[in-house]
């Protein structure tokens, strides 16, 4: 039988293990069967709430199992969710409702007071008393009927160049068919626990909630301090049995570069998944020497193409120097290189990442300029409609095929694992009164964002400002200020000045 929505992942593991364990956090657990419940009644909550189908329902996020019970109760009122982060700045929310114009908001009881200030663009429903509601069978079956898998499953949200954040539609089909190839590719089954760490406003988490859903498998949502405490992180792995991470390669270099895998390794662990920036060899060999007998596999892709759009099981020793790389299409995907005029390159020069295939998202909610100008034809086929879309990443590709990221081509930069517009960060700060001009820069090398502005403030208040605005991952960690702004002859800022001056200098984060 066709499978047509994500929903039946959950329906079938609930009637195969409906009392196993799906997802856990520090306080509270769901099984299979559970978190069925839950979700049927928050769906038939919002159902009452409004009349709407295939619309938009915000969910404010924490990292809690009652957050995944959320998602799937809004897919289950016939609606597609919208993971926001909880510890954004209300400004931002308030530009990601006005681009949505949501059907209803789900809120945790602890962010009434996020909920309220929110509460003028729909209605909000309160999360742990719509879990609780009692289900309507009919009404469910009846708003499920209206779904077909083109429609959407998510919409997450990341950074725009022109200061307004872009909000990525992924259908039904696209998540199937990419989570149909990552359990076989990673050979995943029931008896997998999975643990989480990356948070559910990002799309990398994605992979966690669908392949514990699909497979049956547990997932325990690891707490967010344990981060900062690399020895009690891998105990808790080990405690919880964990044998695979589906990470942000930011973490897992984290973790490796703390040196704590020397002191003591996760027994249990036997896959290791990586991705969100490029992948480093040299803490790539401290895992495998601490770890030898995981199989480690290095993924790419952005969120516009659901998740990933490539992958290389790690198949061979690397030099602590050596890039590694992104590998090949994952299934039902083609990716192949363009230069600057749509035409294919041959190995061994650099090109543009392009991808086709039913991965593709919808394009940006309610942003039909820029989706066009990112979901293009494909300039190899000129018979029939056939989108691409152009990542605006540059890599190499060898006689095999194999790839390997180079780097952006443009201002959009990778930084703690989150794909941000150098634009979005300008603009934003551009809003501080007393900057007359600001323009952010990348120091690749430390994975750092540089803010330079003139203005009045000093830098401790601009740092100050700017972490009011802007999501955590967003804010600069180095600030300089001058006097005057460089310009080239067609007065826009001179940002090859701006990098040969402070790109290659020790400066201090403030």
């Amino acid at each position: 039988m066709l499978q047509t929505n994500v929903l039946e992942y959950l329906e079938a593991s609930a009637a195969r293990v409906p009392d196993k364990v799906a997802f856990a956090d520090k306080e509270n657990s769901f099984t299979f069967s559970q978190l069925q419940r839950a979700a049927q009644g928050l769906g038939t909550a919002l159902a009452e709430l409004t009349p709407r189908h295939n619309a938009p329902v915000c969910v404010l996020v924490e990292r809690t199992a009652a957050t995944l019970a959320a998602f799937q109760g809004v897919l289950y009122a016939g609606n597609f969710y919208v993971p926001i982060d909880s510890q954004m700045p209300l400004a931002r929310m308030e530009r990601i409702f006005e681009t949505l114009s949501p059907a209803a908001l789900v809120y945790p009881a602890a962010l009434e007071g996020a909920a309220r200030a929110l509460s003028r663009f729909c209605p909000a429903l309160e999360l742990e008393a719509g879990l609780a509601h009692p289900a309507d069978g009919e009404e469910l079956a009846r708003r499920r009927a209206m779904v077909l898998d083109t429609d959407p499953v998510y919409v997450i949200f990341t950074s725009g160049s022109t200061g307004t954040p872009k909000g990525i539609v992924i259908c039904h089909r696209s998540v199937i068919d990419f989570v149909e190839w990552l359990a076989q590719a990673g050979e995943f089954s029931d008896r997998d626990v999975l643990g989480n760490q990356a948070p559910f406003y990002f799309d990398l988490s994605v992979k966690d909630i669908y392949l514990t859903l699909k497979c049956g498998a547990t997932t325990h949502i690891i707490p967010q301090n344990l981060f900062l405490f690399p020895l009690p992180l891998v105990r808790f792995l080990e405690e919880k049995g964990v044998t695979a991470l589906v990470w942000a390669t930011s973490a897992f270099h984290l973790l490796a570069a703390s040196g704590a895998l020397e002191k003591e390794a996760p027994t249990h662990l036997r896959t290791a998944i990586l991705g969100g920036e490029a992948l480093q060899a040299k803490h790539l060999n401290r895992w495998r020497r601490a770890l030898p007998q995981v199989r480690y596999i290095n993924l790419y892709g952005p969120t516009e193409v659901t998740v990933d759009c490539t992958w290389y099981p790690i198949d061979r020793e690397f030099a602590d120097t050596e890039m590694v790389p992104i590998g090949r299409a994952c299934a039902n995907k083609e990716v192949f290189l363009l230069d600057g005029e749509g035409k294919p390159v041959p190995p061994g020069q650099p090109g543009e990442i392009c991808v086709r295939g039913m991965g593709l998202a919808k394009g940006y909610y309610g942003q039909w300029d820029k989706t066009r100008e990112s979901f293009v034809q494909d300039p190899r086929n000129p018979w029939y409609p056939d989108l691409i879309y152009r990542t605006g990443d540059l890599a190499v590709m060898d006689e095999t095929g194999l790839l390997t990221f180079l780097s952006r081509a443009d201002g959009q930069i990778k930084h703690m694992g989150y794909r941000i517009e150098l634009g979005e960060i300008e603009a934003t700060l551009s809003g501080i009164p007393s900057i007359r001009e600001v323009a952010c820069l990348f120091d690749r090398e430390r994975d750092k964002i540089l803010c330079i502005y003139t203005g009045g403030e000093e830098t401790g208040e601009v740092a100050k400002a700017a972490r009011a605005m802007l999501p955590r991952y967003m804010v600069p960690n180095v600030y300089h200020r001058r006097e005057e702004m460089p310009h080239n002859p067609n007065g826009k800022i001179h940002r090859v000045q701006l990098k040969e001056e402070y790109l290659h200098e020790d400066s201090q984060p403030v």
